[in-house]
């Protein structure tokens, strides 16, 4: 029986995904997360998944972060990414970054099932308007990829919240942890990232935004 992991924020969307997952996979379990935290503790909890269909834009996900974070943790779980962006360089940057397929949310359920079952077969795919040409990476976005892969899960949550602006203390707060332990994160997070300091992770982190050109605002750096 497969193992199947969905992780989107999006209800109505998230129960169309599992509809198209059991349209292919008839006997399937299904396991549902609606932002990355979660879905890291569900990867932890199902580590041989057949499957994961991923939300570009998933409270957590910072563009295409959480996908080459997870690619480079379980390099055997397949990862089919779903996004309302229907730009061809958008899911070409997906697939360069170690997705097996690309799916925009306008596509239909049966085409989506079609979609899962040539993933679990071993291929790749993109729907027929997207495809032709390749998308390679810039060097700092490969960079900022190969960085962000070699985090623990656990650095990875700490790395997500610092790039939404968390102060250590909220962090602590959301993992369960001390401060002391979240500043423990911080220093090993910066020795792999190659940064100084909280703002510099946050500028490596929006390498891997979807829209480059829009850097968010940017943490303050605590003692």
């Amino acid at each position: 029986m497969s193992d199947v992991l969905i992780a989107d924020d999006h209800p109505l969307f998230r129960d169309a995904l599992q509809r198209a997952v059991l349209g292919a996979l008839p006997q399937a379990r299904v396991h549902c997360a609606d932002d990355v935290h979660n879905l890291m503790g569900l990867i932890e909890q199902y580590p041989d998944a057949d499957l994961l269909l991923l939300d570009l834009h998933m409270p957590g996900a910072r563009g295409y972060s959480a996908l080459a974070h997870i690619r480079g943790q379980y390099p055997g779980l397949p990862i089919i990414v779903v996004s309302g962006h229907e730009e061809a360089t958008v899911a070409r940057r997906a697939l360069a970054h170690g997705a097996a397929a690309y799916i925009p949310k306008s596509t239909d359920g049966s085409t989506i099932a079609e979609a899962i079952r040539r993933v679990l077969d071993g291929d790749t795919w993109l729907p027929p308007q997207l495809l032709g040409g390749h998308a390679p990476l810039q060097p700092d976005e490969a960079d900022a990829a190969a960085r962000i892969a070699a985090l623990t899960p656990q650095q990875f949550r700490v790395l997500t919240m610092i790039a939404e602006g968390l102060l250590n203390k909220q962090i602590a707060w959301d993992l369960g942890v001390s401060e002391a332990t979240v500043k423990a994160h911080m220093t090993a997070i910066m020795r792999k990232l190659g940064v100084n300091n909280r703002t510099q992770v946050a500028l490596l982190a929006s390498q891997l935004a979807v829209d480059q050109g829009a850097v968010p605002a940017l943490p303050a750096d605590e003692e």
